[in-house]
This record gives structure tokens, sequence and C-alpha cells, in this order.
């Protein structure tokens, strides 16, 4: 190890940042805006989605196939990660991640041309499905990539300031896409539901540009160079990273001991307060990507602050602090959330509670993930209509046979079950009951909509900007760590898996699990307990047994 530092020095931390550095995180970080930029586009236009490429299916399966779609291309980006991981160990980080950020730019802008399902039938849903995955395996490859070439070019002692600005620019790639798809609102007006929401996605092609441009100007990194020089590039970094226990029980530390926890506090700060917001709480989806980007912009700053505060005091504690913060507020939190943001609906919950008294062999779980099964059972159409009312309720549990019943305050609604019912009764009968909730719930105080007039919007921000500063702890120092815990010769798969495992299924799946978790339970602060007890998971695995990884050397083989 001293010979090979003597023939690579190591950058001195006390060394300007050069153009060239500035160069390459610049470079680097275009990627993640791509991310996250396509990230938001999709989650927040969900809905038109779902109307436009699963219209074939009622509106209720077919939101749900939107955010099924939606997780398709994090449930493949740990495929992506092996896939591009095995060819940036071999072949380079420079070339491989220049490839990755062509198809998943390609894609985004491919959805903004795709016919809907009125125009091409099944078709569309399936296209749209591919490209998801398709994104989802560039992915895969793309963020490894870019954490690896930035930490490699960094000064020693700096890696924990430079890597975080991909963090950073992930964030600004998340307001980038909610001030487009505002002012594409607001410029079309009515239409944008019709074909102004393609617009986002069209536009994807001008970073797409501006980045393969810059990268192809770019250089290898440092690190590689000096091990290709040497000989030692890895001919089998799959089975080097996965098939000896040495590292993979490090791959397999660094999932549940860091990136799964920081997933689910990243994606429960800047998503899922989103959807809470707009499906639960009800607030004008412009008004809530406004207070969103107002807690994008405050809280931005501090992914440098704490990825250059790692540098300093160390990565792990700044991570674990950030869960564990996370477990002991959310709650309160989400509940503030309700106070200041729909305080009519928070009073109508204490003053008017919901109970649903039903047979609960009549239940199943209140998600539909086929589109193909029918809510038939009285129970399970009661708690259907009520979730989609954003209505928080307890069940009862009644004798068998007992057909449920709604009790709203003291309005008792008696339930229905279409098990056999012609069409026609069914649909009747279905109009009926949803308008005596309806009407129930209205006489009860529970509002259809947040009332901007009661909403105290500087208290929503500064929640939200708590949430995100958790979600700047978490994932400032993430990425100088994951890349520091592994050797240069399989650093790129070694550390690509457990990020795109942590993000693809433990944070991508987040608001698919938690909205489920509400509607099977009736809590609407339910959902809360996924990201709680993933990052509990990880606060535990990772202060016992993953060490501090600030002052190791990237350069040594081992």
């Amino acid at each position: 190890m001293a010979t090979a530092q003597a023939a690579t020095p190591l950058p001195k931390a006390s060394t300007p940042m050069t153009a060239e550095e500035k160069k390459v995180i610049f470079a680097s970080s275009l990627g993640t805006v791509f991310e996250w930029y396509d990230f938001y586009l999709y989650g927040s236009l969900a809905a038109i989605i779902a109307k436009q490429f699963f219209s074939g299916l009622d509106p209720t399966s077919a939101f749900i196939f939107a955010l099924l779609a939606f997780a398709a291309g994090f449930i493949v980006r740990p495929f992506g990660a092996l896939v591009f991981g095995r060819l940036g160990d071999m072949i380079g980080r420079k070339y491989t991640f220049l490839v990755t950020i062509l198809i998943m730019g390609a894609s985004t802008f491919i959805v903004g041309l795709l016919p809907s399902y009125a125009t091409i039938g099944v078709a569309a849903p399936v296209i749209l499905i591919a490209l998801r995955m398709l994104q989802g395996l560039a992915l895969g490859g793309e963020y490894g990539g870019a954490a690896t070439y930035v930490a490699e070019h960094a000064p020693h002692g700096k890696r924990g300031a430079f890597t975080s600005w991909i963090q950073t620019t992930a964030t600004l790639g998340l307001f980038l896409s909610l001030i487009i798809i505002l002012i594409c609102r607001e410029l079309t007006g009515p239409n944008f539901e019709v074909w102004g929401w393609r617009i986002p996605f069209l536009l994807s092609i001008v970073l797409l540009g501006i980045s393969v441009y810059i990268r192809l100007s770019m250089n290898e990194s440092p690190a590689f160079q000096k091990m290709k020089s040497e000989g030692k590039t890895s001919k089998a970094p799959l089975t080097e990273s996965f098939g000896q226990w040495r590292n993979l029980k490090i791959v397999i530390l660094a999932l549940i001991g860091l990136t799964a926890g920081q997933a689910v506090v990243w994606y429960t700060g800047q998503f899922y307060a989103l959807f809470f917001l707009t499906q639960v709480l009800k607030v004008d989806p412009k008004t809530a990507n406004l207070m969103i980007a107002a807690a994008l912009v405050i809280g931005t700053p501090f992914f440098v602050v704490f990825g250059a505060l790692s540098d300093r005091i160390g990565r792990k504690w700044i991570i674990l602090a950030g869960c564990a913060l996370a477990i002991l507020t959310y709650f309160p939190l989400f509940k503030a959330l309700t106070h200041y943001a729909n305080p009519a609906l928070e009073r109508a919950i204490q003053t008017a509670p919901v109970k649903v008294v039903v047979d609960p062999k009549e239940c199943t779980f209140q998600f539909n993930p086929t589109g193909t099964a029918k809510f038939t059972s009285s129970c399970d159409i009661a708690k259907q209509v009520l979730s989609l009312n954003s209505a928080s309720y307890d069940a009862e549990d009644a004798a068998a046979g007992t057909v449920a019943t709604v009790h709203i305050g003291d309005k008792v609604i008696t339930g229905y079950s279409s098990k056999g019912l012609p069409a026609d009764e069914a649909k009747a009968k279905d109009a009926a009951f949803k308008k005596d909730v309806s009407e129930a719930l209205k006489a009860a105080g529970y509002p259809a909509k947040a009332d901007p007039a009661q909403m105290n919007t500087p208290m929503v921000i500064v929640i939200l900007v708590i949430l995100v500063l958790y979600v700047t702890m978490v994932y400032g120092p993430i990425a100088a760590m994951l890349v520091e815990m592994f050797p240069t010769r399989i650093r790129y798969t070694s550390m690509s898996l457990p990020y795109h495992i942590g993000n693809g299924w433990f944070g991508g799946l987040l608001p698919t699990i938690s909205f489920a978790l509400v509607a099977q339970n009736g809590n609407i602060y339910h959902g809360l307990w996924y990201p709680i007890i993933i990052a509990a998971m990880t606060l535990v695995v990772g202060g016992l047994f993953i060490k501090e990884t600030k002052d190791r050397d990237i350069y040594a083989d081992d």
C-alpha cells in the first residue's frame, strides 16, 4: 500500500477545487438531476398518467396501476446495478455512466411522446411500463458511477463535501420538476391533463443533451486509471463482490445498516409528504407543490453542510442520527401537518370519529395490485369508500355474516354486498352508499378539500423543512461512505447494489406499501410505521456493526 501511494499521491485536502474537479461534479450530478426530475414528474402526475394509460380500469385500480408502473422502475434498479456495475469495474467509470444517461434520458423523453390508452389500447400501458423498467435499469448504473467517479477525483479529506453535491443536485432535480409542472399547468390551463402534462417529459431532452456533451469531454477517474495501468482490474467483479463472503457481508451490512434506512427517510420526507398533503389532507396540488418547493430551497444547502461535516466528525453517526430523529418525530410531525394544513379535518377526526363495524372474515387487504379483483363484500366496499374520502376510521369486529355499518358521529349507514347483484343494481347501490357516506362526513365536519383560509402555510413549510433536514442528514454523507466501504477493483458493482436495493425497493415501494397500510388499518398515519420500522432496523444494525470510513484510503487495493 505504501508503494501504491508513493506512485500516486493522494490529493491534498487543502488544495482549492480546480476547474476540472468542478466539471467532474457538475457532469456527474446531472445524472441525478435526471433521476429525481423523472421521479417527481411521474409521481406528481400519477393521477393524470392513470387516466391516460390505464383508463381501461376503474379509477381506483387505474391509480394503483400507475403507482405500480412507477414502482416498476425501482424494482429493476438493482439489476441495473449488477449489469452496469460490472461494466464500470471492468471497462471504466466514464463510458459506463455515459451509456446509462443516454438510456435514461431517451426513455424519459419517449414517455412524453407515447400515445394514450384511448389511441393504441393496451399497448400504451405495456410500453409505459417497459420504459419505466429501462429507466430503472439505467438508474441502477447511474448513481454508483457518479458517486464513484466524483469520490475518486476528490481530494483526501473532502470526499464527503464533493460527493454531497451529487445529493444536492438530486434535490434540485425535484425542485426543477416542480417548477416546470407548475409553469406548464399555468400555460396550458385545462389542457394540462389532456396534453400539457407531456411537456415536462419532452423538456428532459435538454438535460440529456447538456449532460452527454459534458460527459464526452471527461477523463477517466484517477483511481481506475491507476488500477488499470497496474493490471489489477477485476475480471469477475460480480463473483468478487457477491461470491466472496468478506465482500458480501459488507454489501449486506451496507444495505441493512445504511441504505434501507436512508431510503425510507428520503422518500418519506420528500415524496410521501407530498402525497400526504394532496391525497390525505386534500391540499390543492399547486399549493402543496409550492410548499414542497419552498422546503427544498431552504433545506438543499444542508446536503453539503452534512457532507462536509462528515469529513470532520465521521459519516456513520450523522446518517444514523437522521434515522433516529425520523423514528422519534414522524408521528408528531405528520399530525402537525394535519393541524396546520387542514385543521377542519383534525377537528372532525376528534369530534366525529368514524367507525366501521364489520365481520372480519369479510375483509381483505385493501390493495389491488392486478386491477382484476373487485371489492364485493360489505366490509371491503365500506373501507374503500372511506379511504377514498380520506376518512380516518377504526374497525370493530361484529358477528359472522353481519353486513358492514359505517358510524360517523351519531350517524349510522348500513353497507351492502355486491356479490351476485346484477351490474345495474350494484351500480345504483354503490352510488347511493357513496352519497350517504359523503353527506354524513360533510355533516360531521369532514372537509372535501383543505381550506386555504384556515391553512397556516408558514408552519406547514417549517414542518416540511424539518423533514427535508432529516433527508440531508441521511443522504448527504451516504455516497462517500459507500465508496469508502469497498476496494477500487469492485467498488462500482459493490456499492451500487445495496444503494439500489435500498432506494429502489425499500424506498421506491414506500408510497405503495404505506398507502396500502393506511387503507387496511383505516388510520391516516398508519403508513408511517413502514419507514419507522425500516429506519429502526438501520439504526440498530448500523450502530452495532458498521465501522466509520472517513479516513480510509480509497486508492488502496483492499
